[in-house]
């Protein structure tokens, strides 16, 4: 590797973590896509721009990078799931990843082998990349809270399992073309698919977690590393896979549902550290994508590619519409569902395998994913910031109180340590108070609780538990105001928590 590219490298990189830190708040609040925000640095800093950087479909770079990604997709999907809640909406996920899904991705590749006269196998590997709902762009819709609970519930369930569905549609296709390792067996091709893939993720990520809860027991195990062996699982489960010839992708999403159903606090770390770092990898793909490969989709535009790229975008909506008929989520859910089915880098990463694999016309397929791609950043993208008037909260509901927000189960252990403490003087009380429990202070013992109860001091006990880890428990701190652990300060506001008092929160 030459200095030059090591340079860019680095500098594109530096680029992607200091742009998203001091862009986050802005973004946040805007509602603007975070995605078309650094498709924008890639296009500055490639070709058309200041030059400094130019990626291909056959660089090195694009392929590890690109490779690396799709790992983190498919584990981040899993591993952010909530199996039980998988399990308690069944008959919603199959609602989207059956009807939905797959009938999305089949009229797609019906459209794309008529209008653009590819190859059957080709249309179907198209069908199934613009049938994926991309997680990156999902993001900030999930955040909203005028979101509906039902169309919330309904979306992440489709992020979190559609590319796990299409992923064997595209390596199917590709097989049937010669252009995968199957050495033109079927049997070979489910073994792959099916065994040994999921196999090497499924025992990847046991021996994970096994090692992982003994490490805790023994010595303990910082929160934030955990986050960092979550990635550590979701690689080795990619090469334990490859190594004996199977899908290191399905792996990856193997080794990320097993976590998911056994170890929820490696779960909730990967999701409050790692996630980050597995965001960043995914934008600098934008970024190396926006330089210039992602704009060769308004190269060579006739009209069959645009009405096309109009179809894979509104296909969507009646599929969904019909899909959903039936079930429990209300007109306006549905609506929202049947809308915001983004494209983003889920689909072109799923494209890149045929053309990593060599298929002939990959980069044609590429060219027009991008165009969809493009246009899905643009129109879905922006369709958040509409989504307050269409999708108010009922402004009639009645604000509870904190008193009915609080849930009567005791936990049994604050209420022994307060009785445990040890009796303060009157005279030692307030100077304890004061510098054991300055206002601020990021953490707070159970004994100095106790002593800030003694002293009649305004105590209100926050549980921002997150709902994974809510359900291994069955009970919360007495007197505790449940708060999920998204838009906390809002929710402060609503419940009219007194600003005087002690807000004491705890996670676990």
């Amino acid at each position: 590797m030459s200095a030059e590219v090591l340079v860019a490298g680095l500098a594109l990189i530096g680029i992607v973590i200091v742009v998203s830190a001091l862009l986050s708040g802005l973004i946040d609040r805007s509602g603007l896509p975070q995605v078309a925000v650094f498709i924008a640095i890639g296009a500055a800093l490639g070709p058309a721009g200041l030059g400094v950087f130019n990626a291909t479909l056959d660089s090195p770079v694009l392929h590890v990078v690109a490779t690396l990604s799709l790992t983190l997709v498919l584990f981040t999907d899993a591993v952010s799931l909530n199996t039980k809640e998988v399990r308690r909406h069944s008959g919603l996920a199959f609602r989207m990843l059956g009807p939905g899904t797959i009938v999305c991705a089949a009229l797609t590749a019906v459209a794309a082998w008529w209008l653009l006269k590819v190859p059957p196998a080709s249309a179907a590997i198209l069908g199934a990349a613009l049938a994926s709902t991309d997680p990156v762009l999902l993001r900030g819709l999930l955040r909203r809270r005028d979101l509906p609970a039902d169309a919330r519930q309904a979306l992440q369930l489709e992020s979190g399992l559609n590319d796990v569905v299409l992923l064997p549609i595209v390596i199917i296709a590709l097989a049937s073309t010669g252009y995968y390792k199957t050495d033109g067996h079927l049997a070979k091709l489910g073994l792959d698919l099916f065994v040994l893939g999921p196999g090497a993720g499924v025992a990847i990520g046991l021996v994970g977690v096994a090692a992982l809860d003994l490490v805790r027991k023994r010595t303990g195990v910082r929160r934030d590393y955990e986050s960092l062996y979550s990635l550590g699982v979701a690689f080795s489960a990619y090469a334990a896979a490859e190594a004996v010839h199977g899908s290191g992708f399905l792996a990856a999403f193997a080794a990320g549902l097993t976590i998911a159903a056994l170890d929820v606090e490696l779960c909730d770390c990967f999701i409050e550290y790692g996630g980050v770092t597995a965001e960043m990898l995914l934008l600098f793909t934008f970024v190396i994508l926006g330089s210039s490969l992602i704009w060769t989709g308004f190269s060579g535009l006739n009209w069959p590619t645009v009405i096309f790229a109009v179809v894979a975008l509104l296909i969507r909506i009646p599929v969904y519409l019909a899909s959903l008929i039936g079930s429990h989520v209300d007109r306006r859910g549905r609506m929202l569902i049947a809308w915001f089915g983004p494209s983003g880098l889920s689909s072109l990463l799923l494209i890149l395998l045929a053309v990593f694999a060599g298929l002939p016309g990959g980069d044609r397929l590429f060219a027009v994913c991008s165009l969809v791609v493009l246009l899905s950043v643009v129109i879905h993208g922006a369709s958040p910031m509409l989504l307050a008037r269409f999708c108010k909260e009922d402004k009639a509901e009645v604000t509870p109180r904190p008193e009915e927000a609080i849930a009567a189960t005791p936990l049994i252990d604050l209420q022994r340590a307060e009785r445990a403490t040890e009796p303060v003087a009157a005279t030692a009380q307030p100077a304890i108070a004061e510098t054991a429990a300055e206002p601020g202070a990021q953490i707070i013992t159970l004994e100095e609780l106790a002593r800030l109860r003694r002293l009649n001091e305004k105590v209100i006990l926050l549980d921002v538990r997150t709902e994974r880890s809510m359900e291994t428990s069955e009970s919360i701190a007495e007197g505790a105001v449940r708060m999920p652990p998204e838009h906390v300060a809002a929710q402060a506001r609503e419940l009219r928590l007194p600003k005087d008092a002690w807000l004491i929160a705890y996670c676990a």
